[in-house]
């Protein structure tokens, strides 16, 4: 397959110009704050997946796919992108939730591809600007969060073939096998039952199988993007195909990330830091006292507490079901101080206090604040302001028709991102029986970008790694990560996923040798 040299065509496929600059792109590229958001972006995804393996789900996974440390790397990345993704704990961008696939491929590869610790964050980023690209060109369809099965396809592909060395023309052929049949997840399953785990790992394995498929000479549509039979037209209301080849090295996509602090839905987020504040402001007998819990909220939380009330039963409820509703999360954080991985098991899922305190909390809509979410960069505002008028209608239907949440969101496209931020913010009144009202207000959820985050991402993501129960010797090394060569780097991923977890569950177990990647041995090069 002929391969084009950087100084590609001007009507060249998208997927054909996003391969080109991406698979030229080197350690060298990336800015010293893009790299610096990619070291915490991994430390903070190690510290999610450990957080699934000491949780009962998590455990079902491993039984099911194997361990994160086993020897053959395409199992290892589905297993990775699962636990990754069971308690929606995962880091997100805009767009998308790429991290199962941008970060959890790269790792899963890292020994046979050779990888150093900038061959890797190399990989981890190519990765990102791929996927958020393709997702922020659908933002504005019928899928979104951890629904776009197309956003793992794409990176897992890109994570993969820049760790191999791979040229463009093997990028373009996966892509266009991986995207042929994506996944379009029903609700009923993602948020009602425990078949949301698969909702990553499944695209990885289908784009890593892609891989193979396309290093063994099948051919993909190089068009599967932009055509009127393709990925866009079929996932997107008003796709923004420009959005894929957008100002490559300005607009880097990876300093938009948000870190997740907390196992919950990313728009219920405000809510909790809200309900952590009052805790510590109220003492038990307050706290069981608590006649009526007000939370002010955006279209976004409302929209989206909405779409899990149906398959809300108590403890019986699907852990994405939990995740995304505001009354239980709340609720917990009132009685505990904060929601962590344990919340989502019994007992804590069984305990009466906490559903009963669910019972007395109401959502109401406030305007002001479905105004800043579409004013910021995330999850819409880029979106809408790329659409721009077509993106007038999907607003109306998607947020409802109010003429001063539309006109936030006008304005031009950003030309870089280094002011990025996500805004979906709540306020909190909770009214106790002898009539006191206590009240909070949190515009930007802790972990949010933003420029708190921008200073503090690296705080951010120790904070989370410890809290996992990684050790402070492992935490500090991954601070170290590019200055690390192929065998410190392996050695070091596979402590932070092999060291015990605070809920003394078992280390995971290696297995199998490594399986043949017919990427390496093909003569093509590997490790940057």
């Amino acid at each position: 397959m002929s391969t084009p040299g950087r100084g590609h065509v001007r009507d060249a496929s998208l997927t054909r110009r996003l391969a080109e600059w991406a698979a030229g792109l080197r350690h060298d590229d990336l800015p010293t704050r893009i790299e610096q958001y990619a070291i915490s972006q991994v430390m903070s995804h190690l510290a999610v997946v450990r957080a699934s393996l000491g949780h009962p789900l998590g455990r079902k996974l491993v039984r099911a796919f194997g361990s994160p440390v086993a020897h053959d790397p395409a199992r290892v990345a589905q297993v990775l992108a699962a636990l990754s993704s069971c308690l929606y704990y995962e880091d997100s961008m805009y767009a998308g939730h790429v991290t199962h696939a941008s970060v959890g491929v790269p790792l899963a590869f890292r020994r046979k591809q050779e990888l150093d610790g900038r061959a890797l964050l190399t990989a981890i980023v190519a990765a990102n600007e791929c996927a958020a690209r393709v997702t922020a060109a659908a933002a504005l369809g019928p899928l979104r969060g951890q629904g776009t099965s197309y956003t793992q396809l794409v990176g897992a592909v890109a994570g993969r073939m820049h760790g191999a060395g791979a040229p463009p023309g093997l990028w373009t052929g996966a892509w266009g096998l991986a995207l042929a049949m994506p996944p379009w997840p029903l609700r009923r399953a993602l948020i009602g039952s425990e078949a949301k785990v698969l909702s990553a790992a499944v695209p990885v394995r289908t784009a890593l199988d892609a891989c193979d498929a396309a290093v063994a000479g099948l051919r993909g549509p190089e068009d599967i993007l932009e055509h009127p039979g393709g990925l866009l037209a079929k996932f997107s209301h008003v796709p923004s195909p420009e959005v894929v080849t957008a100002g490559f090295g300005t607009r880097w996509h990876t300093e938009t990330l948000t870190f997740k602090m907390r196992p919950a839905g990313a728009y219920v987020d405000a809510a909790v830091d809200c309900a952590e504040e009052l805790h510590a402001r109220l003492s038990p007998e307050d706290v069981a006292s608590i006649e009526e819990i007000v939370v002010f909220a955006p279209r976004l939380t409302i929209a989206m507490d909405e779409d899990g009330a149906a398959y809300i039963d108590r403890e019986r409820s699907a852990i994405m079901a939990l995740n995304v509703c505001v009354a239980y999360n709340v609720a917990t954080a009132l009685l505990t101080g904060s929601v962590g991985p344990l919340d989502l098991a019994e007992p804590a899922t069984t305990e009466p206090r906490r559903w009963s305190l669910a019972d007395r909390v109401r959502l109401e809509y406030d305007a002001a604040l479905s105004r800043e979410v579409v004013r910021a960069t995330a999850p819409l505002g880029e979106a809408l302001r790329q659409a721009g008028v077509r993106g007038t209608q999907w607003l109306a239907d998607f947020m409802g028709d109010d003429a001063a949440v539309a006109a936030a969101a006008e304005g031009p496209p950003s030309s870089t991102f280094q002011e990025a931020g996500k805004t979906v913010g709540a306020r909190l009144r909770v009214t106790l029986r002898d009539g006191r009202v206590l009240t909070a207000s949190c515009e930007r959820p802790r972990g949010s970008a933003g420029p708190a985050t921008r200073d503090t991402h690296r705080t951010l993501a120790r904070e989370k790694l410890m809290r996992s129960g990684a050790s402070s010797g492992v935490v500090d090394a991954l601070e170290g990560i590019a200055s690390l060569d192929a065998r410190e780097l392996d050695e070091l991923v596979s402590r932070a996923l092999s060291e015990p977890l605070p809920t003394g569950g078992a280390r995971p177990a290696s297995q199998a040798s490594y399986a043949s990647d017919p990427l390496i041995g093909s003569g093509l090069p590997h490790g940057h």
